[in-house]
């Protein structure tokens, strides 16, 4: 009988619900995944604009689904920007947790925007929408992203979620050296 591992995702956006599904099938090759976005409330802005909200509502999400619904782990992703010394950049905070543990917390790798798409954040748009205008695309964050736009597709927004959620689930792997 084949193994079975279920797992929540803070969003229905199918590009949060595949990396979930991707993390987990490379980590537990011979297990059966089921991923499972649901609508969690983030509490943040839709377009957060700093470090700190962007971390907030990838916790609030988590901890919503794992409030609301029984599975073996549960994540969550957010996106946001900041204004950094050396401009602004787009990244996000990923969050895992499963029944008993304290949630683990990374950060997916930083994207430098123009000064131009953040300055229409700055006046209430929404990433994507911005970059859907430019690029003259549609609803972009439920494919590569601003991510796969920037980098001519080499990256994307399910593989910068994909990796930070790898190196998120490290104190899942080896409990045994994250104790204390």
């Amino acid at each position: 009988m084949q193994n079975k591992i279920t797992v929540v995702v803070g969003s229905k956006n199918p590009v949060k619900v595949a990396a979930a599904k991707e993390t987990l099938s490379l980590l537990f090759n011979d297990t059966d995944i089921e991923a499972i976005g649901v609508d969690a409330p983030s509490g943040v802005p839709d377009q957060p604009m700093n470090e700190e909200e962007t971390k907030l509502g990838a916790i609030n999400r988590v901890q919503y689904c794992r409030e609301n619904h029984d599975a073996d782990y549960y994540m969550a992703m957010e996106g946001g920007v900041h204004l950094y010394e050396s401009g602004p950049a787009t990244f996000a905070y990923v969050v895992i947790v499963d029944k008993n543990s304290k949630p683990s917390i990374g950060k997916g790798g930083l994207l430098p925007l123009p000064m131009s798409v953040y300055n229409a954040l700055q006046e209430g748009e929404e990433l994507g929408h911005v970059m859907d205008r430019l690029f003259n695309t549609v609803n972009i964050k439920q494919k590569g992203g601003a991510i796969g736009l920037l980098t001519n597709s080499v990256a994307t927004r399910q593989s910068n979620y994909t990796q930070a959620l790898i190196l998120a689930m490290a104190p899942f792997l080896h409990p045994e050296f994250y104790r204390g």
